[in-house]
């Protein structure tokens, strides 16, 4: 994902990442070639009655294209913008699990080191991460990668975890497991058992939804009827307008074909927002957030520096 200063007027029309244009050059361009076509021929062929179309189908298509593009867009971007409150909700169970496991857990002396698996509240704190971390990879279809999860968890619980097929579901069991035996030998009561058990049940709430998010698109019938009309549209353009506006058909052609293809693939691309993409969610920013924050709660002295907008961009 990109993050920066919002660029100035003139600088507008010159920002290439993160932009559409790179998705849609191939097929803008051969828009405007047609456009140049159809406007030299018309020229060529002025004297000759050469039959045209009229604005008019133009005029009505056009009005309900943009409005059903603008509606898609619309949907997209609520999936966007309710996987961004997922993660933002990962964040805040987190934290809080992490300020359960340290105040809550009846142990007899504070957390001395931070990275000692065989304390029960390191552990369950550093599984948290893990969690968000395993629950990333499964939402972008990576593979486990054993580097990402090092020093997170039990040696055996990382070798269990590479043959799991859900990741994070896999780890919410073990934090389970971790509860109940607290719960047994005395470390937690009923009550504080409850309240811990109710961060990691909405935890699991969160991952499911963005599971829900991804494996859910919108109805590919939809997409593929704006696809056509919007192409079929810009195509037939030039044919509508050269006679009215003459040599300014490929100028007008351009500025409406960039228009609709870029709001078509836009609402593409902002429809999976889990992706890797320059505009889809900045995953491994959030997943650094969370680490700095469940590390600190421990009391790591050298917890990893926040990212800076600079790195954004380079996610």
């Amino acid at each position: 994902m990109i993050v920066r200063d919002r660029p100035s007027a003139l600088q507008l029309f010159f920002v290439l990442r993160g932009s559409i244009l790179g998705r849609i050059r191939g097929v803008l361009l051969a828009n405007i070639l047609l456009a140049v076509l159809v406007t030299v021929a018309h020229r060529a062929l002025a004297s000759h009655n050469a039959v045209l179309v009229s604005t008019i189908p133009f005029t009505l298509m056009g009005l309900p294209l943009a409005i059903f593009l603008g509606f898609r867009n619309s949907a997209c971007y609520d999936r966007f913008w309710e996987a961004r409150k997922l993660w933002g909700e990962l964040l805040l169970r987190s934290r809080n699990l992490a300020r359960q496991a340290m105040h809550l857990i009846d142990l007899p002396a504070p957390v001395a080191d931070p990275r000692d698996l065989t304390d029960v509240r390191v552990r369950l704190v550093l599984r948290a991460l893990a969690f968000s971390i395993s629950l990333k990879q499964l939402l972008r279809d990576q593979p486990a990668d054993p580097t990402a999860l090092e020093g997170l968890l039990l040696p055996a619980e990382h070798e269990a975890l590479g043959r799991a097929r859900n990741r994070p579901a896999t780890l919410m069991m073990a934090m389970g497991a971790d509860l109940a035996l607290c719960r047994r030998v005395g470390q937690l009561d009923s009550l504080r058992e409850v309240q811990m058990d109710s961060t990691l049940s909405a935890l699991t709430a969160a991952a499911a939804s963005c599971e829900r998010i991804k494996n859910t698109p919108l109805p590919f019938s939809y997409a593929l009827l704006l696809h056509r009309t919007a192409y079929l549209y810009c195509f037939l353009l030039p044919f509508g307008i050269v006679d009215a506006i003459g040599l300014m058909t490929p100028l007008v052609v351009a500025i409406v074909a960039y228009t609709f293809f870029g709001l078509d693939t836009l609402g593409d691309e902002i429809e999976e927002p889990f992706g890797i993409q320059a505009n889809d969610l900045a995953l491994d920013a959030i997943c650094r957030g969370i680490e700095i924050d469940l590390r600190e709660a421990l009391g790591d002295p050298a917890p990893p520096p926040a990212l800076q907008p600079v790195d954004y961009l380079l996610l």
